[in-house]
């Protein structure tokens, strides 16, 4: 663990701005639990401009380094769904993170994931359940959305008990609704509770 203040990181790719405004809607939650909320996403990757990218944006979010990974608590992941999948950008992110792995950093830490897609039909819960793949061979534990929560039971749109999703429409121009927005603050919520009692746990082998 780290020295410093505990975090919850909360790591995203966004092609038009609707997975981010759910991963700030999961930091809602994350804060209103009583952790801080440390915000970052990944660069594109594109054979042309990968090696020339500046480590810092010139705007919006900063990107994840491998320290922000190590030294959080817990983590919530989310893309847009690429064909039933998480984004290459963020594949791309998870695949260089052997030394994490070697070292045993994420194991027994709480992660939760999110997505969005253009259709209702766009493959959400094929990319969440893929998404936890890398986690769970990090050792974390993973933390959906129970049905107890209203809008679970109540959305017409985005909304899974694998974690929150958006459906933002072919034109990507439908808002986070109101029952999506509720579901991303409860996961966070929820992923912090978890993620403090973990936190107090003393691990025996």
């Amino acid at each position: 663990m780290s020295q410093t203040t505990p975090y919850v990181l909360v790591l995203y790719y966004s092609n038009h701005g609707t997975t981010k405004t759910l991963a700030y809607a999961i930091a809602q939650g994350i804060e209103d639990a009583g952790l801080v909320a440390r915000i970052r996403t990944v660069p594109p990757v594109a054979p042309e401009t990968t090696a020339s990218l500046p480590s810092i944006p010139d705007e919006g979010d900063l990107y994840c380094t491998m320290d922000d990974l190590k030294d959080c608590t817990a983590l919530a992941l989310g893309s847009p769904t690429h064909f039933g999948n998480m984004a290459a950008p963020l594949k791309y992110f998870w695949d260089n993170t052997v030394t994490i792995w070697l070292a045993g950093n994420l194991q027994n830490k709480p992660a939760a994931v999110f997505t969005a897609t253009g259709s209702m039909h766009g493959g959400q819960e094929t990319t969440l359940l893929t998404m936890m793949l890398p986690l769970i061979h990090h050792g974390m534990m993973i933390v959906g959305l129970p049905y107890a929560e209203p809008a679970l039971n109540r959305t017409q749109r985005g909304g899974t008990p694998y974690g929150a999703s958006h459906v933002s429409g072919a034109a990507h121009d439908k808002l986070v609704s109101e029952d999506e927005r509720e579901l991303a603050i409860a996961q966070g919520y929820r992923l912090t509770i978890a993620a403090t009692a973990l936190a107090q746990a003393k691990w025996k082998r």
